[in-house]
């Protein structure tokens, strides 16, 4: 149950709105509390200084023979209220006199200031209050005890003290209708937040809901189907637009698959297709020439390399794919590499008549991976050559451009039309149409140029088509100089 999102929103709202009243019900006690007892402690006060003003008033009318006592009986019997008790004490804490009735402590009315005056705790507040002016304290007594209050006076030239004691009965009972009411107010709160939390879990993740069952209905059927996005601003129209994204990402990826497999497929079927065409016709023909054989086996070993040149570069995609392809670079001279490479594909214009120069370069320091290089290299002066006709020009060039270096490789073939120039790079494309070629001259499967540029990229370089038109191509590989890295190349 709690794996759940919306039980666990439900669980976390409902404990901390719980958590919530708790906190505010004890501050609403203490606060309450506290305002109570200040109101009594001011009405205490107040009501001493009325008291004591009345004794005074009775004092000056008074002509009995103990107008002490006359005028303090007057002032009880004057302020008497109920749960309040009166106590005179004179200097030695003698009790002179007090209230006739106190406050009930059950159903059964019963006087209970003999107790209350003579018992321990009022002896210890009296004792508290003696070395002070005011004094507020504690008596125990009664059902919930009693607030008192002590003031000092003068009366005939003799001090006395005047002793108020306010049962706390009415306050318990008040807190105690406001413990009751958060006691109810609490749970019927949490129930109706548990309740309208889960609703409103549930409403709010019901897009998530539909999207993960509209999402697990997706397969490679009906990869072109999206996610519908009911509000675009909110955070699960953000989620499903970035899903939608993702499959935008996965069908490219899918398709762009299928159509290497079925790439890869037709360039391998050719020369098997030719390997196991003429092992047949050499095999059927019992008596054959040696020179036949040679033919045959020269054939054979034609269309072999071919096929391991096309089944080397599908693995070095693979792994170059799977980040599995780890560069080993190291310091070397950019301007010497490029000459040697030029040196060995010398012998391939030769044979077509075609002018391969390298213009030169001053030293060249980088750190990358040189045998990476040489085949990027390699690839681009092989390519050049294949589309260059005879009798035609290629120009090599490297120079440096800030913390790159420029390596360019210029032929004069007819050029690429402007709509085949963003498919270049891509894996088994070749565009026969606008650069003729025949199997002759080497057979290649279309994967040189996406090779070269994953070279370059992985070197954190980049390889670009920098011109192509009617006088020829540039293709330019820019490498930083610092470009070689230890962890896989992806």
């Amino acid at each position: 149950m709690l794996d759940s999102i919306r039980t666990r929103l439900t669980l976390w709202y409902t404990g901390v709105l719980a958590l919530v009243l708790v906190v505010l019900f004890v501050i609403t006690y203490l606060v309450f509390l506290g305002s109570v007892q200040r109101r009594m402690d001011n009405d205490l006060s107040e009501l001493s200084k009325a008291f004591l003003a009345t004794v005074r008033a009775e004092l000056e009318d008074q002509s009995a023979p103990d107008p002490f006592t006359v005028a303090v009986e007057a002032a009880i019997a004057e302020h008497h209220f109920r749960d309040h008790v009166y106590a005179i004490l004179d200097a030695n804490g003698k009790l002179i006199a007090r209230s006739t009735e106190d406050v009930p402590t059950s159903s059964k009315k019963r006087p209970d200031s003999p107790t209350l005056l003579e018992s321990a705790s009022f002896e210890q507040f009296v004792s508290s209050a003696s070395s002070a002016e005011q004094f507020f304290g504690m008596v125990q007594g009664g059902r919930s005890g009693y607030r008192a209050f002590a003031r000092r006076f003068t009366a005939q030239g003799n001090p006395y003290t005047l002793v108020i004691l306010r049962s706390l009965h009415p306050r318990s009972e008040m807190l105690e209708e406001v413990t009751e009411t958060f006691a109810w107010v609490i749970p019927i709160a949490i129930l109706l937040a548990s309740g309208g939390g889960y609703f409103l879990a549930r409403k709010s993740l019901a897009p998530v809901v539909a999207m993960s069952s509209q999402a697990g209905r997706i397969g490679a059927a009906n990869l072109h189907e999206r996610l519908a996005v009911q509000n675009e601003k909110d955070e699960l129209g953000q989620l499903a637009r970035s899903f939608n994204r993702l499959l935008d990402r996965l069908a490219e990826s899918f398709d762009r698959q299928c159509r290497f497999m079925a790439d890869a497929s037709h360039e391998l079927r050719t020369p098997v297709a030719i390997l196991r065409g003429e092992s047949e016709v050499a095999l059927s023909q019992q008596a054959r020439s040696a020179e036949e054989y040679r033919e045959s086996l020269d054939v054979l070993h034609h269309e072999a390399a071919r096929l391991t040149r096309i089944v080397e570069d599908l693995f070095t995609l693979t792994r170059a794919d799977a980040g599995q392809y780890s560069l080993q670079p190291r310091d070397l001279y950019l301007d010497e590499l490029i000459a040697e490479c030029v040196h060995s594909a010398r012998t391939l214009a030769q044979a077509k008549k075609i002018s391969l120069t390298f213009d030169g370069a001053p030293e060249s320091p980088i750190h990358a991976d040189e045998s990476l290089l040489r085949r990027m290299l390699l690839n681009l002066l092989d390519n050049a050559i294949k589309y260059t006709p005879d009798g035609g020009r290629i120009t090599v060039g490297c120079r440096r451009s800030g913390q790159e270096y420029a390596v360019s490789i210029a032929d004069t073939g007819i050029g690429i039309p402007a709509e085949l120039q963003p498919r270049i790079f891509e894996r088994f494309f070749r565009a026969d149409k606008a650069r003729s070629r025949s199997e002759s001259d080497g057979g290649g499967a279309g994967l040189g140029l996406a090779i070269s540029r994953w070279i370059a990229e992985a070197h954190r370089g980049r390889l670009e088509l920098t011109r192509s038109d009617s006088t020829g191509s540039t293709f330019t590989a820019y490498l930083p100089l610092d470009s070689g890295r230890s962890s896989s190349a992806g």
